[in-house]
């Protein structure tokens, strides 16, 4: 069992994939938690099964590239459990093109939901936790926010942004006790990794397959990159901020 810091929680792309594990873990660890999704049905499936199993979940509906979006998301969550003090900003998309092969409207997409969510989750959600007296704030990044990657131009660029944004935010907001900090997942077994498959014209076996390859010689599950979220927001990371912490089964190891 984690000693949570703190207790009531917001994850973006919670319907499904690393987000929906995190709500879960979140849950079954004390955390009341708001599940905020462009999928409604999904969202409020993962409501309901935390709520099923005992613990206390709400789904609110949210375009993360929205600013009205995100800032209705943090008042619910505010008003349904006065207050908020964790952030998980999860929400991602991928377009697996290099530059020449992206059009401007994807570049554009891919930098909204992937930069632009984080900017207006925090700019929302930090006035709230400097009234509570601190937060913990956990961006999910990627390894390609570290090194580069093959036929992913904006992703890359986008989880960058978020490994800097990250630090720049730890760094303003450190003397309110708030904690930002950033994972960067290796491949985990989501819909967005299926869907890479996809994208490429590769069979999912095939494409997981060449995925573990990598000292631990499988891919992540969700659950391992949500353990790791809730070790950020946990009292053990209680001195730890402005971290980029990467869960990839040792796959930039060298």
């Amino acid at each position: 069992m984690a000693d949570l810091l703190f207790e009531r929680a917001l994850i973006t792309g919670g319907a499904s994939g690393i987000g929906k594990a995190t709500a879960r873990l979140f849950a079954q660890e004390g955390a009341v938690v708001c599940i905020a999704d462009i999928d409604a049905k999904g969202g409020q499936m993962v409501a309901d099964e935390i709520l099923v199993e005992g613990g206390l979940a709400i789904f609110v509906p949210c375009d993360v590239t929205s600013a009205q979006d995100c800032q209705n998301a943090v008042q619910q969550t505010v008003q349904e459990f006065d207050g908020i003090d964790i952030l998980v900003n999860n929400a991602g998309i991928i377009r697996r093109a290099s530059v020449v092969d992206t059009t401007e409207e994807e570049w554009d997409r891919v930098m909204a939901v992937n930069v632009k969510s984080v900017f207006l989750l925090g700019k929302y959600v930090v006035p709230h936790m400097v009234k509570e007296g601190g937060g913990a704030i956990i961006n999910v990044s990627s390894g390609w926010g570290l090194v580069g990657g093959r036929n992913a131009a904006s992703y890359c660029a986008s989880k960058g942004a978020v490994v800097q944004l990250t630090r720049a935010m730890a760094l303003d907001h450190g003397e309110h006790n708030i904690r930002v900090n950033c994972i960067c997942p290796g491949d985990t077994d989501t819909p967005m990794l299926r869907d890479e498959a996809q994208q490429l014209g590769e069979t999912e076996d095939a494409f997981l397959a060449e995925a573990a390859d990598r000292p631990l010689q499988r891919v992540g599950t969700p659950e391992d990159i949500a353990r790791a979220a809730l070790y950020l927001a946990s009292e053990a990371s209680g001195f730890v901020t402005g971290t980029t912490l990467v869960v990839d089964g040792g796959g930039l190891a060298g």
